[in-house]
């Protein structure tokens, strides 16, 4: 113990210093500074339900400012769907776009939105195809970044960094310092050390002929980490590699609470333990607010007090500055004690995360297994 707390305190402050370097060295926000590959464009646009965002989520992309022929495909399980009205209103506020309202009625996985996709690309346009969350919303030159990287052969698929553009309350800030700091430098730092070989869900990029070479979407149809699947089988089937765009794209949540909060944190913990289960359980050794502060618990002497503090401090600076490259967020005011709050939770989350396999997703109580696939009840 006189050794063990001390090295895991210091070699945590270490793992954060690197995660915040990568973070500085990587482009974001970084705008085209040369002619970009412009091909033609489908977007799949799965939808269920809508909130106060989703009418101005689904313009941005209708408002885009791409130079080539863009099809947008919104998919919606049920006609009865009340998203359904809001896509017809702007169909019609737009109607020089090349835009369709599809009714996905067919239930082909437990994943609906993997399902909603099989059936919108049997009528997509185009050989490049941009899947999109619905909460998701773009800047106007989104699209023009998104795609350019698949001017390279080798790029099979593009994705980006995405924040939590509405955390409304604590818990929700307690998720946007996992989001918005954590989350995105984290994935630097792993690319840091091997290629990335899954994608992030909230817009990915490929080509019709990537998604042919792994089966298409259909065998992803009873998976919950549709994205990591995806990327992942594009790196290892098809022999591409992912790049991401510099671009940062706003998701929009529906306000949750504590309890709440809990159990979505709890399901991405369970999701990235079955989908990446080696570095997920070395992740805690990063928890640079656990170590010392275990360390100064059983020790209480000057020294570990020194090094919890400098961990402490260096923990609150780093997630506002990651925050704050990442961007300006709704109403964004600083809670600089959520960061070591973050971390403590964090702990919690990643033992609850091995103890367990049944989630919360989308109101439905679902069982993951091993290989990441969703049973029901």
């Amino acid at each position: 113990m006189f050794i063990v707390l001390p090295t895991l305190a210091l070699f945590s402050l270490l793992l954060t210093l690197w995660q915040w370097v990568v973070a500085q060295n990587f482009p974001l926000h970084r705008r085209l500074s040369f002619k970009a590959h412009t091909p033609t464009v489908t977007l799949l646009k799965p939808l269920k339900g809508l909130d106060d965002n989703t009418m101005n989520c689904l313009r941005s992309w209708l408002d885009h400012d791409y130079p080539n022929e863009t099809q947008i495909l919104f998919g919606v399980a049920s006609a009865h769907d009340p998203v359904c009205e809001l896509v017809r209103q702007l169909l019609e506020e737009y109607p020089e776009a090349n835009a369709q309202l599809i009714i996905c009625r067919e239930i082909l996985g437990l994943n609906a939105k993997v399902s909603s996709l099989i059936q919108l690309l049997r009528l997509a346009q185009h050989d490049v195809i941009v899947v999109s969350d619905a909460d998701v919303l773009a800047p106007p030159d989104f699209l023009l970044h998104a795609v350019a990287p698949l001017g390279e052969p080798e790029v099979g698929l593009v994705n980006c960094f995405y924040r939590l553009a509405n955390p409304v309350n604590t818990a929700m800030r307690w998720q946007a310092v996992a989001i918005n700091s954590d989350f995105w430098s984290q994935v630097l730092q792993g690319q840091s050390l091997a290629p990335l070989d899954f994608a992030l869900g909230a817009v990915m990029a490929t080509r019709r002929e990537q998604l042919r070479r792994i089966g298409g979407f259909e065998g992803l149809a009873d998976f919950l980490a549709d994205d990591f699947q995806l990327g992942n089988r594009i790196v290892r089937a098809a022999g591409n590699r992912i790049a991401l765009c510099p671009v940062v794209v706003d998701c929009f949540s529906a306000p949750m609470n504590w309890r709440e909060s809990w159990a979505h944190q709890l399901r991405w913990a369970r999701t990235i333990r079955v989908c990446k289960p080696l570095p997920y359980a070395l992740s805690i050794l990063s928890n640079a607010t656990l170590w010392p502060l275990l360390w100064w618990v059983a020790q209480p002497d000057r020294w570990s007090l020194v090094i919890l503090v400098m961990c402490l401090f260096t923990r609150i600076v780093m997630a506002q500055d990651l925050q704050t490259r990442l961007g300006h967020v709704r109403g964004q005011v600083w809670y600089w004690w959520l960061a070591p709050v973050k971390d403590l939770l964090q702990g919690g989350l990643w033992i609850a995360a091995f103890f367990g396999n049944r989630i919360v997703w989308r109101g439905r109580e679902l069982r993951l297994q091993r290989d990441g696939r969703l049973v029901a009840g």
